[in-house]
């Protein structure tokens, strides 16, 4: 940014209407971002694109079998027998609860009626029974099924009886749990984590106020652009994009407020006048903080290449909190604290003259034991990071049960080991297989002896050429197994030749969310991965230091996720007796934590290399280094501790998806703060000297010895 801009936007006048701007879009959007959650779209059509086998035989059914409908089980549990008055209380509560808003009419069946149609209801040991019934809400099935389920559990009482709700219904009320007040809770949290720290980092008790207050605005304003786009312009936004939205958004937002104070105090020792000093701390800080910025949006970006529709509508949920986080802590913060003055920073505060204490600290230390061998010191730091990256061979990315899915044992889990204890299945989890009529005899027939698939119904007419049929499946629906079954029910109705069948259902859902997320892995990661080279190319000029950097960060990343692995193998099953054995992970969570990583990730390197840069054209490559990482060691380390502790936030939400990608992504900033960026780079930096900028001609000069005292620059007065 220039200075000239820079300090237009912070002057005397002018920042009392930057203020005032951002007050009206925050009392302005306030409101629409409070009903974020209203427009969010959980359904499976938000997820699978519709090239998807699935999604086909949704579309097929559309005029037959509803969308919204909700198959939901209540499953009745007397562990001494179910007594016959507990039977008749059982029919007659069925009769109430189709009376129920939302209930489809003819869709409730009872015990008794399915033990009659041979589809169980009543275990053969008298201690379960299960009434079946469909909800459907429309398009709204997701924020009504809670209020349901409330009052299933209302009528289904009875004394000594345990009733648990089950079916997709029990399911999307558990899920509706998980992320019940995610948008309050969660964000009150990383808040209070994020306001701990800066207390500890500033060492003041009123200079947090400012960074926390310019957070809030950027996450409330950009809750209100996401709710218009979601409401007016059909942008995606389910649970997990919004839970995202929030961490991202104070953690990122607090790393630019820690760049751009650390700035501000030293500029404030060189320069007199708040409002000059504010200038040259924008403009030197303001390219770091836009390259940051610029390369997680870019990055967010990258996965409208999704074919998962959730994925590709988390890029622009994220892009758009970044890219008005960026806004608001170049504007907003910067004009806030040259109202306030140096007083904020009390009771240290930077005066004019004062000796700047980077010099001297930590982060210089480190630099001085680098510097006499850097060689060896990058080399024995990657090849620790070479063994971490081990654990990822421990990583299997090939899906989770319902049970694995949560670090808690939900209503619906409970209900399912009750069936499969007692014999029963869950009737609700089905594949629907379309095919031409003419031949739905033959494919019915080709399903015959598939391990896992229960009988097939009747062929029913959807059109004048197609009909339709379902048969259970006796594995949870978002097992390997249902995978299994789905992948052999496909091979043997895709091989009768002209019935053009294919094959749907909850399980074939989930197993073609895994197949685009594959697809996503392979497609997106190398792309992110040439995106943010290409702007490492043109923020430094050169080609040697963003190949170095870029590779460092994927080091990192196999690290992080080598690492976590061992987390979640061994040490998250003593925190909750509810985790997947090994180290099973979703689908799509070595995407998602390679896009954060990456994109955020780098932000630190950027941070120190513009620095490096700046310094080099005065001191050289190697001195240079040495200034920059005890400049910004303390504030990107500062950063990292923030950015990590808000994304493990994350892990207090009972999701496992969630749980694991704040602990992977926590991990990896860790990393890259203390060890990629302030040892690993500034080693490489160090070694390397002005080779690093090949092809710029930046430094041709003979190389300074990095060992000779760094000297500090002169204060600048303002006269």
């Amino acid at each position: 940014m220039h200075r000239q801009i820079a300090g237009k936007l912070t002057g005397r006048v002018t920042k009392w209407i930057v203020l005032a701007f951002w007050i009206i879009a925050f009392v302005g959007l306030g409101s629409l971002s409070s009903k974020l959650a209203d427009v969010q779209n959980n359904e499976a059509s938000s997820w699978l694109p519709g090239s998807a086998e699935s999604t086909e035989v949704s579309n097929e059914l559309a005029s037959t079998v509803d969308p919204n409908d909700i198959p939901t089980l209540v499953i009745y549990y007397k562990p001494s027998g179910l007594t016959d008055e507990d039977k008749a209380a059982i029919e007659a509560q069925a009769e109430e609860l189709g009376t129920i808003d939302g209930v489809v009419d003819g869709t409730v069946l009872t015990p008794s009626q399915a033990a009659a149609a041979g589809v169980g209801g009543v275990s053969e040991d008298g201690q379960v029974a299960v009434t079946s019934l469909t909800f459907n809400f429309g398009s709204d099935g997701w924020n009504a099924i809670p209020d349901a389920a409330d009052q299933i559990r209302e009528i289904a009482q009875i004394d000594g009886v345990t009733v648990h709700l089950g079916g997709y219904g029990g399911q999307a009320a558990d899920a509706a749990e998980v992320f019940s007040g995610v948008d309050t809770t969660l964000i009150l949290g990383a808040l209070l984590v994020v306001i701990v720290i800066l207390l500890f980092t500033y060492r003041s008790p009123i200079l947090w106020i400012l960074p926390i207050f310019s957070v809030v605005v950027a996450y409330t304003v950009s809750g209100g652009v996401v709710y218009l786009l979601a409401k007016y312009a059909d942008l995606t936004v389910n649970g997990q994009s919004q839970a995202i939205l929030g961490i991202l958004v104070i953690g990122a937002g607090t790393d630019y407020a820690l760049l751009l104070v650390a700035r501000y105090r030293e500029e404030l020792r060189r320069h007199e006048d708040r409002h000059e000093a504010m200038a040259f701390a924008l403009h030197r800080a303001a390219p770091a903080i836009f390259a940051s910025a610029s390369t997680v949006v870019v990055g967010m970006l990258c996965l409208l290449l999704a074919e998962l529709n959730s994925t590709a509508g988390l890029g622009p949920v994220n892009a758009i909190g970044i890219a008005v986080t960026f806004l608001v802590m170049v504007t907003l913060l910067p004009a806030l604290l040259v109202i306030f003055g140096r007083w904020m920073f009390w009771p240290k505060r930077p005066h004019f003259g004062s000796a700047e204490p980077n010099a001297t600290g930590f982060w210089a230390k480190v630099g001085a034991g680098i510097a006499p061998r850097p060689r060896r010191v990058w080399l024995v730091t990657t090849g620790l990071l070479l063994v971490a990256c081990l654990g990822v061979l421990k990583i299997d990315a090939g899906g989770m049960s319902t049970e694995d899915g949560y670090t808690k044992e939900f209503d619906a889990i409970a209900g399912q080991k009750v069936l499969a204890a007692h014999g029963l299945t869950d009737n609700s989890n089905t594949i629907q297989v379309v095919v031409n009529t003419d031949q739905a005899d033959e494919v019915a027939q080709s399903l015959e002896g598939i391990p896992g698939l229960g009988a097939t119904t009747q062929p029913q007419p959807i059109s004048e050429t197609r009909s339709y049929f379902e048969a259970p499946i006796s594995a949870d629906v978002s097992s390997p197994a249902a995978y299994d079954t789905v992948r052999a029910s496909r091979d043997a109705v895709h091989a009768v030749d002209g019935a053009d069948a294919l094959v749907g259902g909850g399980s074939a859902f989930y197993y073609d969310t895994k197949v685009a997320s594959n697809r996503d892995n392979r497609v997106i990661i190398p792309t992110v991965l040439l995106v943010v080279l290409l702007i490492l190319i043109f923020l430094l000029r050169a080609l040697a230091a963003p190949l170095i950097l870029m590779g460092t960060v994927v080091l990192s990343f196999g690290a992080a996720m080598g690492i976590s692995a061992l987390v979640f193998d061994y040490l998250a099953p003593l925190v909750t007796d509810h985790w997947p054995d090994g180290v099973q992970v979703d689908p799509g969570f070595p995407l998602f934590a390679f896009v954060f990583l990456v994109a955020l990730g780098i932000d630190y390197n950027i941070f120190l290399m513009t620095r490096v840069r700046e310094e080099t054209a005065t001191h050289g490559t190697r001195r240079g280094s040495l200034i920059a990482l005890s400049s910004t060691g303390g504030v990107i380390t500062s950063a990292g501790i923030v950015l990590a502790a808000t994304f493990m936030v994350l892990a207090s939400i009972p999701f496992v998806f969630l749980a694991e990608l704040g602990v992977a992504v926590a991990i990896g900033v860790l990393l890259d703060t203390m060890i990629v960026r302030s040892v690993l780079v500034t080693a490489i930096n160090l070694d390397l000297g002005g080779r690093i900028w090949w092809p710029s001609a930046l430094d041709r000069k003979p190389p300074i010895e990095p060992h000779e005292p760094v000297e500090e620059a002169e204060p600048v007065s303002v006269g």
